[in-house]
């Protein structure tokens, strides 16, 4: 997988070794619970937590089959724990999560890896309005549960499209953080900004997996670089930050040669000739599903790479912003923003108050919904395009 995002080693590595004794230690005295376990970065957090003999680890996602392949995962290559390890398929937002949590509740760490995480998400109002309530409300409902069942310390998993959002899951993320920095002032708390998962469920590198199993053309911008980290990365990074960031700590991989910018175009050309295959450049969308019946006999592959014109693509990925303050001296490749408890009260009531009046008239619009992220975000610069990834193969 490395090579296929252009790198021949592991990011976080020296910054690991360093901590392994002390982070070994007190992951192996403590109780956690991990909520959206089941996705890929879930999947890779749980497992790091996991591979340390914790006292407690529970997960929840409302993801069945997900779980289901997470504990076989687990049982497979790592086998058992002493301590309790058990998964819930539960939806947080649900009165059965609140229920489970109400029954037991006792952790020390509190990890949420739960997301809405497509830009495509936010084509339609509806499935916006619940990537508001997963993103942002979730996430504000599960500190609260934590605080009050008095756990030491709660991390959630934010983007590096947060920092200077140009579309609406970034800035949903973006406002999560600020309710987030609310709920400081009563339990210690961190995140963690970073770039892309190389392969993640719903990924675009997934995607190529995918199409290739289901004898499919691959179709990819040709325009687009982003940064890539690899799910063991992710979970190192999360794990990472829960146990050592200070309050309102958010943690990211620091920019340097080890992590580079490439083209999905490019990572689809190595790819394929991974595979044994040559990429075949089409002109077409209908030209690439007309050949992907032939040539793939010869060891060609069809490929269509066109330029990026959908709503919420951002030109550069970036982890902070010009006004954060930066660590770049405690760890080798990881960046620390450190935040200090700044949050318009009254802009997140308003906020609050402004959704649950959506809510409850069963009736709101996306132009609305945007209106009031920029109440939020004043300098949020958002352009809907009129065009999705879901009008694209």
């Amino acid at each position: 997988m490395l090579q296929l995002i252009g790198r021949d080693r592991e990011l976080f590595t020296e910054d690991i070794h360093q901590q392994g004794k002390e982070l070994s230690q007190i992951v192996s005295n403590s109780r956690f619970l991990v909520i959206g376990g089941a996705g890929s970065i879930g999947q890779a957090v749980t497992k790091e937590i996991f591979k340390r003999n914790p006292i407690k680890l529970h997960v929840v996602d409302i993801s069945e089959n997900n779980m289901v392949e997470l504990v076989r995962d687990i049982r497979s290559s790592m086998g058992y724990i002493d301590g309790d390890f058990k998964t819930f398929a539960l939806d947080v937002g649900s009165s059965e999560y609140d229920a489970f949590i109400e029954a037991d509740g006792k952790y020390d760490y509190v990890l949420n890896l739960s997301a809405l995480k497509h830009v495509r998400s936010e084509k339609d109002p509806y499935t916006l309005m619940r990537m508001i309530n997963v993103n942002i409300f979730n996430t504000d409902k599960t500190i609260q549960q934590a605080i009050d069942k008095g756990a030491k310390k709660y991390f959630c998993v934010s983007t590096d499209k947060a920092a200077n959002p140009v579309n609406m899951m970034g800035a949903s993320k973006r406002i999560m953080e600020m309710f987030v920095h609310r709920k400081s002032l009563d339990i210690d708390v961190s995140m963690a900004r970073f770039a892309n998962v190389a392969f993640s469920d719903g990924s675009l590198l997934h995607g190529f997996d995918q199409r290739i199993k289901k004898q499919q053309p691959i179709v990819a911008p040709n325009d687009v670089k982003r940064y890539f980290v690899t799910p063991k990365e992710s979970g190192e990074l999360c794990l990472m930050s829960c146990i050592f960031g200070a309050n309102r700590d958010i943690f990211f991989p620091k920019l340097s040669e080890d992590l580079h910018l490439i083209t999905f175009a490019e990572i689809a050309r190595k790819y394929l000739r991974t595979l044994g295959y040559k990429p075949y450049e089409c002109k077409s969308e209908n030209e690439a599903r007309e050949l992907v019946k032939t040539i793939t006999k010869e060891k060609n592959w069809p490929c269509y790479f066109t330029p990026s014109d959908t709503t919420g693509e951002k030109d550069f990925e970036e982890f902070f912003t010009e006004n954060e303050n930066l660590d770049l001296k405690t760890y080798e490749n990881i960046g620390i923003i450190k935040n200090d408890s700044s949050f318009d009260n009254d802009k997140l009531n308003l906020f609050t108050t402004t959704i649950q009046g959506m809510k409850l008239a069963k009736k709101w619009t996306k132009p609305a919904l945007v209106n009031l992220f920029k109440i939020m975000l004043p300098n949020f610069d958002y352009e809907d395009k009129g065009k999705y990834l879901d009008s694209k193969m």
